[in-house]
């Protein structure tokens, strides 16, 4: 299944149908900004003081409600990716946001790659050299029920120093991590892939952890708003997998060669994410 993420959503039907909940919100209160809530959930902002080179871990807190979801970074055919911006003038930059295994939801032709439980995005900063930092950042995300809602909200942390305890910021950055898809192993990888010379299929060769029956959950991201999940032909052999991936359309003049595409794999309780180079 080819899945563009800049093609029509239910987000549109929700703004036109619904008063968007874009909620300003700001919030010093220590490492850990209040809660910013609307109709579908509620989020907010976790830091921990720059260490000495001036790396800023934190995260940004997502729960939606019971039968709500909020979307992965490539999020299906209905939904937006969460975004987080940082005011320049604080002189903090954003350098990485990663995202937990999330989930498949399928309500006909409409497919979700989202969570529908608590969430915790890690955040990866860079703060300005020595001195006081404050972190002045706006959130938008999409959370979704029967429409889906635009929630936006500013959150401001003022960062103390890091010699002061933080176990609580530390115990949620942590379960934030433990959460992630871990990275190759020898036990788990995509050991070959290629490109069909018309586009349209992906062939992956996987090396599976365990001796399971049931094929893998794969998503593959291309361009920026475009993932992959449809699969054809997949056949497992005890810890090894072959399996082709339906492409379809890609961007009008897309040169594949030399890009770097990523690879979820997701087998029973473990998930693995790698790139795909490609020559």
């Amino acid at each position: 299944m080819m899945i563009i993420s800049s093609g029509p959503r239910r987000l549109l039907i929700a703004v036109v149908s619904a008063v968007a909940a874009l909620v300003p919100f700001s919030s010093t209160h220590a490492e850990m900004s209040a809660w910013a809530e609307n109709e579908g959930g509620r989020m907010r902002l976790v830091a921990l003081p720059p260490d000495a080179g001036g790396k800023i871990r934190a995260a940004l807190q997502i729960e939606p409600k019971p039968g709500w979801i909020t979307y992965w970074k490539e999020p299906g055919n209905s939904g937006i990716p969460p975004q987080l911006t940082i005011a320049p003038e604080s002189g903090v930059s954003l350098d990485a946001i990663t995202y937990p295994v999330p989930k498949h939801f399928f309500k006909g032709a409409i497919e979700d790659i989202a969570y529908d439980a608590p969430v915790t995005l890690p955040l990866s900063l860079t703060a300005p050299g020595k001195g006081p930092v404050t972190i002045d950042a706006a959130a938008f995300i999409g959370i979704c029920k029967d429409i889906c809602i635009p929630f936006q909200a500013s959150f401001e942390l003022k960062l103390g120093p890091a010699i002061q305890s933080h176990p609580q910021e530390e115990a949620i950055l942590q379960a934030a991590d433990a959460r992630l898809p871990k990275p190759p192993s020898q036990d788990f990888d995509v050991t070959a892939h290629a490109m069909s010379p018309d586009r349209k299929t992906l062939s992956l060769d996987l090396v599976l952890p365990g001796e399971g029956k049931a094929a893998p959950d794969i998503i593959v991201t291309g361009p920026s708003g475009y993932a992959f999940t449809k699969q054809i032909g997949g056949k497992r052999d005890g810890a090894t997998f072959k399996v082709d991936i339906a492409i379809g359309k890609l961007p009008k003049d897309y040169d594949i060669a030399g890009k770097q595409w990523s690879v979820l794999v997701i087998d029973g309780e473990r998930a693995m994410e790698t790139t795909l180079a490609f020559q």
